[in-house]
């Protein structure tokens, strides 16, 4: 999916991690985007509804002749509007639930192929670094035997230097 923004310089294990990782958050992305939906959807039904209700009752309220008949219609009222108000929580409930199955389930698809393109990567990361502290050895030590034969040729030459020289002193 994200194949073409992955720069080609990058190995094979992480570029196949990053592409799991990307297609792992965006599938999430996708179902908190449904999610989020599904709840403004909600949101708005509820607010529609309890327009109506409130629209409705203050019409009969409106038209009521005495206090007695306003308080009726009153108290008739409060009943609906609750009842509204649980069916939107169970709702809500049920939103919420399923939103956290889907997750789940998105989860559980995923992470075995993320785990198995980090394990990929990290092999490589080892693989790569034993290589590289490998070449580093035989460098050094290719730098101390030269040194060490270098050591070797001007001690030599040293000793007869010095030995010439205390011959001319004696």
């Amino acid at each position: 999916m994200f194949t073409n923004s992955i720069p080609p310089s990058l190995s094979p294990a992480l570029k196949s991690h990053l592409e799991t990782q990307c297609n792992f958050a965006t599938e999430l992305s996708r179902k908190l985007f449904d999610t989020a939906q599904q709840l403004s959807e909600l949101h708005l039904r509820l607010a529609q509804d309890l327009l109506q209700e409130w629209s409705n009752a203050s019409q009969q309220l409106l038209s009521a002749r005495d206090t007695g008949e306003f308080m009726s219609l009153a108290a008739a009222q409060l009943q609906p509007g609750s009842d509204k108000l649980r069916q939107y929580q169970q709702q809500l409930g049920n939103l919420v639930a399923n939103a956290n199955v889907e997750m789940n389930r998105t989860a559980e698809n995923h992470l075995p192929e993320a785990s198995r393109t980090a394990v990929a990567f990290a092999d490589e990361v080892v693989r790569k670094t034993a290589e590289e502290t490998e070449k580093a050895t035989q460098r050094q030590r290719e730098m101390i035997e030269k040194m060490h034969a270098s050591g070797h040729r001007d001690g030599a030459g040293q000793g007869r230097e010095t030995g010439r020289q205390s011959d001319q002193a004696h």
